[in-house]
């Protein structure tokens, strides 16, 4: 059973079977007459994302994705004749049932020798004798600055294949490709790898008939893994380009306020610049002036939250490092690296902070502050304090926090560990792994500032085999945080966005199990709290099982920016199998308090190998149709069932009782 994403616009190598590919020709001849530039164009217009999804799975995969990417559009672009008509170029008939669309089409065959060719030039190291070619550089456009883009990433078996590809040469990749995507016999493919400068084709379909992938070669081609045109993006490394902008910006400065004053009459004027100080910011400085909480004022006051936390840690009455974090969190040089979560401004405090903890955290020097808008973490190596590269300065915006939102932070992190500071109000604290709902909480261990053991983050991990959760319980209540590479652990809660509650029961932690494993989809975007809301149950055709649907919701500290995932959970024989994402959204009210509803489909396949578009909404749809694609169906109620074909990508819309439409989530 493979569940698919439904996408609004059709699968353009979906494609039919044209009525003049059974002669090699347009007139018959066996030889292709010459092409123009517009046909040419129109080729590339037409056919653009099959092209660039063969550059990309014939470039070598050492490029890296990002890389990969952009040369593979960048060679589709610059695969148009130069002159008013290409050269000719032979073609050899080919029998009908096996041409793709534009198969019969002498732009479209003309244009793939072109990206093959320079797919294949890129695959060629460079030479010292030899003049490079244009396709073995990085390319200058497209680029796309401060971003990395790549591919959705598909599943186990498309992983194996993209690495069985990179162990072939590019002759060995193309001939798969042109083999599976293209469907050419092996007379048509010699002929075209021949065309496209490959030294010997009868090697290169040796490697390609080398390569294990059982019967399903075309539809791992045709999955998202290998489709260049719908990407992701992630930002570059942020503290490198911060660094840089920042030097940039200095050195711009300085040399405008140097020409200036040399400019200026009456000497150098070194002496005409006012060195005054605002007395907020004196005071900021001072850390006699900062603010300390007692131990007991959590005890007695009617809110729980930092502005309540004592101040804790071994380092508390350490003037000199306290100085040290105040004038890095007013001033930061070049050798303090600086992080902050979206939305969260970096600059000075307004007055004097509150100090929260300073101690040893593992091998650093920790000075968590508050200054009711924000929590600051500052931090230096134990053995140079303040030596450069060895400081570091993280910001994540608090305001609004509760006592859950308050009940820990993270003091310390390392590659695959974290240590966590605990509220007052906090009396046991234990670990859980997400993935494992029968499973037993482990107890944690604390010392008397309320620094936790090192425990194991999920931040670094590349293969989701488990999942830290921490358990914080006040005597009251019980409130689950997992890390998400930030300052601020992230709440999690189960149940209808109305009344969302703590991941205790049966039900709420088994439907977590099988979405935490999502949660890097959020990660590192300012998140306070995740809520997993299970929104429907369907059974499943010709008595496959039941599935759940679920809508999984991150709200951020900033109020803004929230992202929202439905889910398709088919059954599954492992309680911690990861559920799979159909429909994605950023800054949506769906699922939310705003709009407590949700609509989403998936195109399934059954164990007998049938196809259905299954579709599901929240309880307050009254009907859901299916249509578009040559699928047509409906249901009364919030779930459907049609039958399908591979590859259709019919629209979903619903309806409430009033007769309101509803979108499903994009």
């Amino acid at each position: 059973m493979r569940p698919h994403d439904l996408v609004p616009s059709p699968d353009p190598l979906a494609v039919p079977v044209t009525a003049d590919a059974a002669t090699g020709t347009e007139d018959g001849s066996g030889i292709r007459p010459g092409v123009g530039l517009g046909q040419a164009e129109a080729a590339v217009v037409e056919h653009y994302p099959r092209l660039v999804r063969i550059a990309y799975l014939v470039l070598p995969p050492s490029l890296g994705q990002g890389r990969r990417v952009l040369t593979a559009h960048a060679v589709v672009q610059r695969s148009l004749p130069r002159g008013d008509t290409a050269a000719a170029l032979p073609a050899a008939a080919v029998p009908r049932a096996r041409r793709p669309e534009g198969a019969g089409d002498p732009g479209y065959r003309y244009v793939r020798e072109r990206v093959l060719r320079q797919a294949l030039d890129a695959s060629q190291p460079l030479r010292r004798r030899a003049l490079p070619r244009r396709a073995q550089f990085p390319p200058l456009l497209p680029h796309v600055w401060g971003l990395r883009v790549f591919p959705r990433s598909g599943g186990a078996d498309e992983l194996a294949l993209d690495q069985r590809l990179s162990a072939l040469s590019g002759p060995g990749r193309a001939a798969y490709v042109l083999r599976h995507l293209e469907k050419l016999p092996d007379h048509d493919l010699r002929q075209v790898l021949t065309a496209a400068g490959a030294a010997d084709p009868d090697s290169a379909l040796a490697q390609a008939e080398g390569v294990a992938d059982g019967t399903r070669g075309a539809e791992l081609l045709r999955s998202a893994e290998f489709d260049a045109c719908s990407l992701q993006v992630r930002p570059t490394d942020l503290m490198r380009r911060r660094r840089h902008t920042r030097a940039a910006v200095v050195a711009a400065a300085a040399l405008a306020v140097c020409g200036t004053l040399l400019l200026l009459p009456g000497g150098d004027g070194a002496d005409d610049v006012p060195h005054t100080r605002h007395p907020a910011v004196e005071a900021a400085l001072d850390p006699d002036r900062l603010v300390r909480v007692a131990p007991t004022a959590w005890r007695e006051s009617s809110r729980r939250d930092f502005s309540v936390w004592p101040a804790r840690g071994s380092l508390s009455a350490d003037r000199a490092l306290l100085r040290r974090a105040l004038t890095a969190w007013a001033g930061p040089g070049a050798a303090v690296r600086v992080t902050s979560t979206p939305g969260t401004p970096s600059g000075p405090p307004v007055g004097p902070p509150q100090l929260l903890f300073a101690g040893e955290v593992g091998a650093a020097r920790v000075v968590v502050l508050h200054d009711g808008l924000r929590v600051v973490r500052y931090s230096e190596a134990t053995g140079a304090p303040g030596a450069a590269g060895d400081a570091s300065l993280d910001f994540a915006r608090t305001d609004g926090a509760d006592a859950a939102g308050s009940a820990a932070l993270v003091a310390g992190r390392s590659r695959d560990n974290v240590r966590y500071l605990t509220a007052p109000w906090v009396r046991d604290v234990s670990a859980r792994d997400l993935l494992d709902p029968a499973g037993r909480p482990r107890p944690v261990r604390r010392d008397a500032d309320g620094l936790t053991e090192r425990l194991p983050s999920p931040v670094q991990q590349r293969a989701c085999r488990a999942w830290q959760g921490l358990e914080l319980t006040d005597g009251s209540a019980l409130t689950v945080v997992t890390d998400l590479g930030e300052l601020t652990p992230a709440r999690l809660t189960y149940g209808a966005p109305g009344a969302p509650e703590d991941v205790t029961g049966t039900a709420a932690r088994a439907s977590w199990a099988r979405t935490a494993c999502l949660l890097p989809g959020v990660r590192t975007h300012g998140v306070r709290s995740v809520n997993s809301w299970q929104y429907a149950r369907q059974r499943l055709p010709e008595a496959n099982g039941t599935a759940g649907w679920v809508c999984t919701r991150a709200e951020t500290w900033r109020g803004t920016g929230s992202r929202v995932m439905a889910q398709f959970q088919a059954p599954a024989e492992h309680p911690g199998a990861a559920g799979t994402v159909v429909a994605r959204a950023e800054d949506s009210p769906a699922c939310g308090m705003r709009e407590p509803r949700v609509l989403a489909g998936v195109l399934w396949q059954s164990r007998a190998g049938q196809w259905y578009v299954l579709a599901a909404g929240s309880r307050q749809l009254a009907s859901v149709t299916v249509a578009g694609g040559g699928v047509e169906g409906g249901a009364t109620g919030h779930v459907v069932a049609v039958r399908s074909r591979e590859g259709a990508r019919p629209e979903l819309n619903g309806r409430l009782a009033d007769g309101t439409r509803v979108r499903p989530l994009r």
